[in-house]
């Protein structure tokens, strides 16, 4: 995200905060939806062209994106063991993600800005 003057939302997630502009793509905790859904975030937090941040404003804003893929996270192993003894144990663990770009930040009350005049 370069732009500064770009209006973003800070959104929940499974649990999470993220903060997101039109066009981000994300990775997330396994959401459930199909790929190639359309689904509406959660938002905190948004911040209009104007720079003003304010909570209040999320309540009538609406972020949508759309679930691109579901894949692996990486694997992390997990060795545990006890000195002077037979024990050993092994573990493996894979996150399940979720891959959304975002395709709308709607601000409500905004005007959208028009090109060329």
């Amino acid at each position: 995200m370069t732009d500064t003057s770009a209006p973003y939302a800070i959104v929940r997630v499974g649990g999470k905060q993220y903060k997101v502009a039109k066009g981000d793509s994300i990775v997330v905790d396994r959401v459930a939806a199909a790929e190639g859904a359309h689904i509406d975030l959660v938002p905190l937090a948004v911040r209009d062209e104007s720079g003003e941040m304010r909570a209040g404003k999320a309540a009538h804003a609406k972020v949508k994106a759309v679930v691109v893929e579901h894949l692996l996270g990486d694997k992390i192993d997990v060795f545990t063991y006890k000195p002077k003894s037979t024990f050993k144990k092994s573990r493996g663990h894979r996150s399940r993600l979720t891959r959304l770009d975002i395709d709308t930040i709607d601000i409500a009350g905004q005007k959208e800005k028009k090109s060329g005049s």
